[in-house]
């Protein structure tokens, strides 16, 4: 019976591994912000109740590919442990293989701040290595606002994200993100963000 539960491990967040090179500062905020909210019966809960999901790589590391903003916030807040469910182990590859693998399968997103793919090599060691994207945290808020579904697709978030870069300045998101985020919510609606996973169509009229 025990071989169907996912194998549990409690592990160090400062010893995790990313898939990806950056996250949503905003994002991470807005967790940290909740996490605050949270008495101390809550957050036991809360770390039992989400589980990381991470491959078991070379050097039998934890590399994480979900919840790197999760993991990032709990970090920032001076959470020591996370629990991690082991999605596969590939400790027995090699780097190289370990990532071709990785690639493949989707579970890796090798692209910078700018929306740039960058090699394997420059994919940060932890998560408070993080880079900040801001788009990343609008198409967070876009998602929130009901601006596209919530998709299966691997890292459709970034998707958006990289979309939303190409038609908004990052300056306006940083100067005004609630304009910016307007923007986003008429984009959203248009048929040029029709090959996007969670498009909920062109508005009538």
């Amino acid at each position: 019976m025990a071989s169907r539960e996912p194998l549990l491990n409690p592990v160090p967040i400062s010893e995790l591994r990313p898939t990806q090179m950056t996250v949503g500062l905003r994002e991470v905020a807005e967790k940290r912000r909740r996490w605050q909210e949270y008495d101390a019966e809550k957050k036991a809960a809360f770390l039992g109740a989400h589980m990381i999901p991470a491959l078991l790589g070379p050097k039998k590391r934890h590399y994480v590919i979900d919840h790197h903003h999760l993991s990032r916030a709990l970090h920032e807040e001076g959470v020591k442990d996370v629990l991690v469910t082991v999605v596969a182990d590939l400790h027995h590859l090699d780097k190289d293989a370990f990532w071709t693998v990785c690639d493949h399968k989707s579970w890796v997103h090798p692209y910078d701040h700018e929306g740039i793919r960058r090699d394997f090599a420059d994919i940060p060691k932890s998560m408070s290595d993080l880079k900040d994207d801001p788009f990343r945290s609008l198409a967070g808020e876009l998602r929130r606002s009901g601006g596209f579904a919530k998709d299966t697709t691997p890292f459709s978030e970034f998707l958006w994200a990289d979309f939303l870069r190409r038609n908004i300045k990052g300056k306006r998101v940083e100067d005004d993100f609630s304009a910016a985020l307007e923007k986003a919510l008429s984009l959203a609606k248009s048929k040029d963000a029709g090959y996007l996973p969670g498009w909920c169509g062109p508005s009538k009229g």
